[in-house]
């Protein structure tokens, strides 16, 4: 393992020894961005730079950033940002072992979109980690003296005399971050809009629509483009003259582009040599003949390992979850070992070469209504370890809880030597999403490929089940808080509240999955990482006053989005609270708010909050609209903030679609997204307008019944 020198806190320019290269076992550590976050300042995002020798990069792919989360063949790996109740984080996974023989540096890179005016020096608690493979804090750097630049060097990692270091830099590009990528050698072009032919296909997957055979369930990602159209573009070659360049030029612009991307729909040439309409093309992946659930397990597991081979990217991001590295790699079905005298076949093997090193995992797969059992899951980790393997992988459609809580509890002695990682099908869909949506692929043949998976995994009998069920207990629970009679103790509480923990993680995912960017829950720093805390906590607050409650952060929106339950009152509340804004007095902060809100619902109630917390008032967005000075009953008092709430009927069967509590929820907080949060200043990423419009009226019509 990589051993740092005991923690310390580095001013800036000073430098830490890590450890002699030639010592080097496990290398591995990542760079940890904090922050606290504050209205105002804008979306802080993190960067890397591979540099050669002579303190440039060797090309443009040695920027690693949004646009372009790998570099160094993976050696270095953005990994996301992460979300808690007062601060931000955002990590880069660097592998020191992997990096190619001619990188000497990576550079740490912060970048901050943020409106006019505002720089760093705005951004609080800015400081820099270094982590090492168990987590640990090994060297702090906070970055105390920033200005009003938007782009930064927070540090860098570098070789001298074969030796790894770490110094703490802190200097500041006013040129943004073009400026201090073009600084380092990379060539910036112009953010260059994608046209829905060749290379870009990928950035127009997402608006994937699929009519499925025999005329099962319309499967969809995003409402205006027939998939028969991709699956006619990604196969059709470029004109001949345009070939021989395309694909380099694509590249160059991936590498560098230093605005998001941002996908939009697509024209494409649709299937048109079908002599009668009800013609069905022919699917890579057939849902056709499924029976059994076996195979029905069986062809999903096939189906997913396959395409860890062919879409290098899309298998990467798997492996990386799993704690594995980014190398070459290869899967296997149905294995058979031999544990002590017995036979034993996991569903799947995944092996993964890097540096010299092969890492293995272990899988079993479950789908359907098929739940995982632990003595198997033991028997796994037991072969894992048997056999020298690092993991043991589980795949089913039971969402683990926040804080990587495996479903399943399993003997912690099993877990000395090897790790234990689940994935639920809903994640293996949101990144394959995420991979098409917004990540791109250049590859236009591996594009068309994962678009296959995607309908696969959405269609109704793959067996690869989104979240829908809150589970037996929901409904005694429900008319237990009807009743008053809910004691926190009771054991249906702990499988509903961990039933909404689950809720709350898959509406993260699915609007990750449409925004493009990490939504995540905002959880309390002490327990953020505390399952059982959190279910008390939980299930005090579900028998004292019968809610359940949640917070979801959106990098850019004006602020976190509340979600509330009531199981009292049988509404869903959804809600948001956005800081005035300082210039003018009360009446201009008012219209100042009702300005923004023209084309939401005459229902959204508007509540002021005043510096003063023990005053307050509250009306309805139709009755301010008329009136605006409803809001301030006491001229004097000074308004701080508004509070947002749009409420609506609470679905209250256990599973379904129909008058259903999962839709319920997922339907009230995509209407308020759409119809509230997009709308607010600073502006945040759109929701795509069909998925959106379906929300809102699924909304309306409960409203109505």
């Amino acid at each position: 393992m990589l051993l740092f020198v005991t923690q310390a806190l580095l001013p800036k320019g000073a430098n830490i020894a890590l450890v002699d290269r030639a010592a080097v076992d496990d290398s591995r550590l990542q760079a940890v961005v904090r922050w606290s976050d504050a209205a105002g300042v804008g979306e802080v995002d993190v960067a890397a730079l591979l540099l050669g020798p002579d303190g440039r990069v060797r090309c443009d792919q040695d920027f690693v950033f949004y646009n372009a989360p790998t570099g160094g063949d993976g050696a270095v790996r953005l990994l996301g940002k992460r979300s808690e109740e007062d601060a931000t984080e955002d990590r880069v996974a660097v592998d020191l072992e992997a990096l190619p023989s001619d990188v000497s540096t990576v550079v740490i890179v912060a970048s901050l979109d943020a409106p006019d005016g505002v720089g760093f020096g705005d951004v609080r608690d800015l400081t820099l980690d270094l982590v090492d493979p168990s987590g640990r804090s090994r060297a702090r750097f906070p970055v105390a003296d920033a200005g009003p630049e938007t782009a930064m060097v927070l540090g860098e990692v570098y070789l001298r005399n074969e030796e790894w270091k770490f110094r703490a830099v802190g200097q500041g590009w006013a040129s943004g971050l073009a400026g201090l990528a073009t600084d380092y050698g990379i060539d910036v072009d112009d953010p260059v809009e994608p046209d829905g032919s060749g290379d870009e296909l990928a950035s127009a997957i997402v608006d994937v629509v699929a009519a499925a055979p025999d005329g099962d369930h319309l499967v969809e990602l995003a409402p205006s483009v027939d998939i028969e159209e991709i699956v006619s573009a990604v196969t059709e070659e470029p004109p001949a003259a345009a070939a021989a360049d395309a694909a380099p030029a694509k590249r160059a612009r991936a590498g560098v582009r230093t605005r998001k991307k941002r996908t939009k729909a697509a024209t494409l040439p649709a299937l048109t040599l079908a002599v009668d309409p009800s013609w069905q093309p022919s699917r890579l992946f057939s849902i056709s003949g499924v029976g059994s659930a076996e195979e029905q397990e069986r062809r999903a597991t096939s189906t997913l390992l396959s395409m860890m081979m062919a879409v290098r990217e899309f298998g990467r991001a798997l492996v990386a979850r799993f704690g594995g590295p980014a190398g070459s790699i290869e899967t296997y079905l149905e294995v058979p070992f031999t544990l002590e005298d017995r036979t034993a076949i996991p569903d799947g093997v995944i092996r993964v070469a890097r540096a010299g090193r092969i890492w293995t995992a272990l899988v079993e797969v479950k789908t359907g209504a098929n739940t995982l059992r632990a003595d198997q899951v033991e028997r796994y980790l037991d072969l894992a370890r048997q056999q020298g393997y690092d993991a043991v992988v589980t795949l089913s459609n039971d969402l683990a809880p926040v804080g990587g809580v495996h479903p399943v509890p399993v003997d912690g002695r099993k877990l000395r030597k090897v790790a234990l990682h689940h994935i639920s099908w809903s994640e293996i869909l949101h990144e394959a999403q995420m991979q098409l949506a917004h990540r791109g692929l250049d590859d236009r043949l591996q594009a068309w490929l994962l678009a296959e998976l995607v309908r696969y995994l959405e269609h109704p009998r793959s067996g690869a089940a989104g979240f829908d069920d809150m589970g037996a207990a929901w409904v005694p629970v429900r008319e237990a808080v009807a009743a008053n009679t809910l004691r926190a103790g009771d054991g249906k509480v702990g499988t509903v509240t961990t039933a909404w923990e689950k809720l709350v993680r898959h509406l993260c995912l699915q609007m990750t999955s449409r925004l493009g960017v990490t939504v995540a829950p905002v959880l309390p720093r002490r327990l953020a990482s505390d399952h059982a805390a959190r279910a008390q906590a939980a299930a005090a607050e579900l028998s004292t006053s019968g809610t359940l409650s949640a917070k979801l952060r959106v990098p850019g929106a004006a602020g976190p989005v509340a979600v509330v339950a009531d199981l009292r009152t049988a509404q869903i509340r959804v809600s948001i609270e956005v800081e005035a804004p300082r210039a003018g007095g009360n009446t201009r902060r008012v219209n100042w708010m009702t300005r923004q809100l023209a084309e939401a619902p005459d229902s959204l109630a508007v509540e002021v909050l005043f510096v003063r917390r023990e005053q307050t008032s509250c009306e309805l967005l139709k009755d301010v609209r008329d009136n605006p000075a409803l809001l301030l009953p006491d001229p004097a008092a000074e308004v701080r903030a508004f509070r947002l709430t749009a409420t609506s009927p609470m679905g209250t069967k256990r599973n379904g679609l129909r008058k259903a509590f999962v839709p319920s929820v997922n339907d009230a907080v995509d209407a308020f997204y759409a119809r509230v949060v997009q709308v607010l200043r600073p502006t945040p990423p759109r929701m795509p307008s069909e998925l959106a419009a379906d929300a809102i009226d699924a909304v309306d019509r409960a409203v109505d019944a």
